[in-house]
């Protein structure tokens, strides 16, 4: 049996689905993993990515933990939206209506976020749900802004060129078509980190092949023009940072910046070689993170939870 197989067949099952309603009345996709009444984490994913992206923390995590994870709007099980519903707006708003569909009032969770769900934290930051549950945060491989300006993406001098044209990639049009060795070799270059293994680029390769296209699209164009430096001063939780040295989507020069910003920082901790897919590259860090967020600033759970239901208002 292959290794890929392997991998698949032990793919964490979820307890429950759910269907969370934003408040434009789109509908998110959540999973729920792991036991009522244990201590809750909820994990957000990142731009073409999808819930499966978590699958090494929900593994570990759903021993003893509540493990909510759910896909961004228009991805993965989450339906695409109109046109002019992908903003940030859109992504706190789907946030809140997760926590409010899978958390019992005033009950806290710690929150992840990778890459685009970081900013989602952030764009969520004055929101009164995210402030009613969120104990703690760990922001993965993200930034607040600037995204294009410093994307390293592209090997040429920093300028108005480089960025012209990064600009471009994140927002090209054209399918990214089946997964096959040149395009692992390109996600590779572009995401990960050099020394990452073959079966850990095909599984990163796969799930950002399955993200529909227009989600895509939607989506780069919205991180173009990204600008969340307000949303990280006003997101007042203790806060963990994490980044790889080799990210060159968002470099560490956004880390670095997030720490100096957030209001009650626990540190920056930069992994040296990682790309940006933290998640993946370095599975057994960012879920000892969360566990250190959840042992420290969660207090024992209760039983009460809410129930699932085909649709959570």
């Amino acid at each position: 049996m292959s290794r890929q197989l392997r991998r698949e067949v032990t793919r964490p099952v979820p307890a429950r689905e759910l269907m969370a309603v934003s408040a434009d009345g789109s509908r998110v996709h959540v999973e729920v993993h792991g036991q009522d009444g244990a201590p809750a984490v909820v994990l957000s994913h990142g731009w073409t990515c999808s819930t499966h992206f978590w699958d090494a923390q929900i593994r570990d995590l759903a021993v003893d933990h509540r493990v909510i994870a759910y896909d961004q709007r228009g991805h993965g099980g989450s339906p695409a939206a109109g046109r002019n519903e992908y903003t940030t707006d859109a992504l706190a708003d789907d946030l809140e209506a997760v926590l409010a569909a899978t958390l019992a009032p005033g009950e806290k969770a710690v929150l992840a976020g990778h890459s685009m769900g970081g900013m989602t934290m952030m764009a969520a930051s004055r929101r009164a749900g995210l402030r009613e549950h969120a104990a703690a945060v760990l922001l993965c491989s993200t930034g607040s802004s600037l995204l294009i300006a410093e994307s390293l993406v592209l090997p040429m001098r920093a300028g108005a060129v480089r960025s012209r044209m990064t600009r471009a990639i994140l927002g090209a049009r054209a399918p990214l078509g089946p997964v096959t060795p040149l395009s692992r070799r390109i996600l590779k270059y572009g995401t990960m980190g050099g020394g990452s293994a073959p079966d850990l680029v095909d599984v990163c390769a796969r799930i950002v092949h399955a993200c529909p296209r227009a989600a895509r699209v939607a989506w780069g164009q919205v991180l173009a023009e990204l600008d969340l430096d307000e949303g990280v001063r006003e997101l007042r939780v203790p806060t963990a940072v994490i980044a790889g040295t080799a990210d060159r989507l968002t470099p560490p020069v956004h880390a670095r910046a997030l720490a100096a910003a957030l209001p009650e920082c626990l540190g920056l901790t930069e992994l040296a070689g990682v790309g940006h897919m933290t998640p993946v590259e370095a599975p057994e860090t960012v879920t000892a993170k969360i566990r250190e967020l959840a042992s420290t600033y969660l207090p024992v759970q209760g039983t009460a939870v809410v129930e699932g239901k085909e649709e959570v208002a």
